[in-house]
């Protein structure tokens, strides 16, 4: 059995970490995409201020299954 499979690009942010950014992320992709089956974290950065982080965010590439 073969499939075919799309990439879409988001991003996320967090204002607690690089790993809430990348849940938070694929928890909304999933909300809205049908058949999920990958994230790749193609950038992070972080925001600051007065030399603290203030927020984290990631670029994904998001891969989900077409649907037959």
């Amino acid at each position: 059995m073969s499939s075919i499979a799309r990439i879409t690009t988001i991003s996320a942010r967090s204002e607690t970490s690089f790993e809430d950014a990348v849940r938070n992320g694929v928890e909304r992709a999933h909300a809205t995409l049908r058949g999920v089956s990958g994230a790749w974290v193609k950038e992070q950065k972080i925001e600051a201020a007065d030399g603290r982080i203030t927020a984290y965010s990631v670029i994904l590439e998001v891969t989900f299954v077409l649907d037959d």
